[in-house]
């Protein structure tokens, strides 16, 4: 298949150059977003590669019909960014890959509560100007604290084995509760009881309707005092101004950020030489409790590797009508209405 691949970076295409080695493919790579913009550069494609912050909206993905796509093979689980509805309209079939690495995200969750609770962003700073006081850097032992995981998939599912491992009490909200998460000893309960008896609060879902600004004003009105978030999935679970308001208050005592839900015209690039423009996100950076990272849970060999083989495996068993297909099913469509 000739695939048009958007939004790449260098370590995007020497992952899909080796996976492509045993499939064959023509592959063109495009470093710009795909945007209604640019999706001129996709004409003449049989299928397209869009991540996580390319717009693939109905006018879009009309356009990308019109010009001769056939296959959105999606280089991320996550499949908000995409009109699922104008995809089933124009016959063009979306995929997917389910599960790339749920250890890449659960373990950047996890150094991500020990930089926060540790202050190590902080002490690494201080130690590079020969500053060696402790002060401002106490934390508390993980043991014996509460975590609550909203979502226990398949990184819910490992960050809930990484934090029983560290001796904490474990509660989780799901839709679907987990047999092998129970075994682990998580209790599930309802979201609101998380909330009110969590001391550190991990998000690991997805970003529908349903989830969007799950944590807001009024859910960290029921959080503890003090209470760590940290957010791994989508950036529109949190409602960025409500935290603000939490973290001025005191009722946020530390966030923790690989998501951002106005991330697209950040992350992923270079603006060290630039003013950034979205107010909301510089108020974030002015607190010290606060630690972002730029959208790179999933950034590991392991999972580059894995991303790039499931993408160009869901090309070939498209076109060749056999093997594993990891398509969005109509289900999935109608069940985010």
């Amino acid at each position: 298949m000739r695939i048009a691949v958007f939004s790449t970076k260098r370590y995007d295409r020497e992952a899909l150059e080796r996976a492509n080695r045993s499939h064959g493919h023509v592959i063109s790579y495009f470093e710009p977003r795909l945007t209604s913009e640019t999706v001129v550069l996709a004409r003449g494609y049989d299928a397209v590669c869009p991540f996580v912050n390319d717009q693939v909206t109905a006018p879009v993905i009309a356009a990308l019909a019109e010009g001769g796509a056939r296959l959105l093979t999606l280089r991320s689980a996550g499949f908000n960014h995409v009109d699922l509805r104008a995809a089933h309209e124009h016959d063009v079939v979306v995929t997917r890959v389910p599960a790339y690495s749920p250890h890449a995200v659960a373990e950047h969750a996890a150094g991500i509560i020990l930089t926060l609770n540790r202050k190590l962003h902080r002490a690494y700073a201080r130690v590079r100007e020969g500053n060696f006081s402790l002060d401002g850097l106490l934390g508390f032992d993980l043991r014996g604290r509460t975590v609550g995981v909203a979502g226990t998939g398949k990184i819910g599912t490992v960050f809930c084995r990484i934090m029983a491992g560290f001796g904490c009490r474990v509660v989780a909200h799901d839709p679907y509760p987990s047999d092998e998460v129970r075994e682990l000893g998580v209790e599930y309960v309802e979201l609101g009881a998380l909330f009110e008896r969590s001391d550190i609060i991990a998000l690991h879902l997805p970003l529908t309707p349903e989830t969007h600004h799950l944590v807001d004003a009024e859910a960290i009105e029921r959080m503890k005092k003090g209470v760590m978030l940290i957010n791994t999935s989508r950036g529109g679970l949190v409602d960025t101004r409500a935290m603000i308001d939490g973290l001025k208050s005191g009722k946020v005592g530390a966030l923790g950020l690989d998501v951002y839900e106005e991330e697209a015209d950040l992350f992923f690039e270079d603006l060290s030489g630039t003013v950034i423009q979205d107010d909301v996100f510089a108020r974030l950076l002015t607190f010290p409790n606060v630690f972002i990272t730029g959208h790179q849970g999933f950034f590991t060999r392991e999972a580059l590797d894995n991303i790039a083989g499931t993408v160009l495996a869901n090309a070939s068993a498209f076109e060749k009508g056999d093997g594993d297909l990891h398509v969005v099913t109509l289900e999935e469509v109608r069940g985010r209405s």
